[in-house]
């Protein structure tokens, strides 16, 4: 059997349709399909279904995680497979553990404690092999005060500007 090649997406459920935040995240969904990964996510709105949108109409296939907490959310429409959770840790731990690398894109503390965890579990060696990569320069200030206070993390997060850009540095080591 072939192991999948999966990204999990990180990202903010608040961009909509339309927003430069949705087309970003729509875009990575995309090349990422394109490059022929499964795309991996929250399951819910905004770079969730953006992401998940672009992997669908590029042919790909996608997860979504979701979780019981919000059980008054519903799975956005372009995802293939749910995996549900009991609770938050849980869906975190499912998010971290399906994905061979990691998207992270522009968000609130969601995607803070996501981009944290998936960092603390590769700084480990829990992780091992693993690309995190972040999106854009919104991330890059909590990047480097983190690399600043602990030297052994540096290099562990790369960083990219284009959806492009993003599914070459996964397919270079996949």
């Amino acid at each position: 059997m072939v192991q999948e090649r999966i990204i999990t997406v990180f990202g903010s459920y608040e961009p909509r349709a339309g927003s430069a935040e949705y087309e970003q995240a729509y875009q990575v969904g995309y090349k990422l399909a394109k490059a022929g990964f499964v795309v991996a996510n929250g399951g819910y709105a905004g770079t969730m279904e953006a992401s998940a949108k672009g992997a669908k109409e590029a042919g790909g296939e996608t997860i979504g995680v979701s979780c019981r907490a919000f059980a008054r959310s519903k799975v956005n429409d372009y995802i293939d497979r749910e995996i549900e959770t009991d609770n938050l840790r849980q869906r975190l731990d499912k998010l971290i553990e399906l994905g061979s690398g990691y998207a992270v894109l522009p968000g609130g503390t969601g995607t803070l404690s996501e981009l944290a965890y998936a960092w603390e579990m590769i700084n480990k060696g829990f992780s091992a092999g693993r690309l995190l990569v972040i999106m854009g320069g919104f991330w890059q200030p909590v990047v480097e005060v983190v690399e600043r206070a602990s030297p052994r993390s540096r290099g562990m997060v790369q960083k990219v500007s284009e959806a492009s850009e993003l599914a070459e540095i996964f397919q270079k080591v996949q």
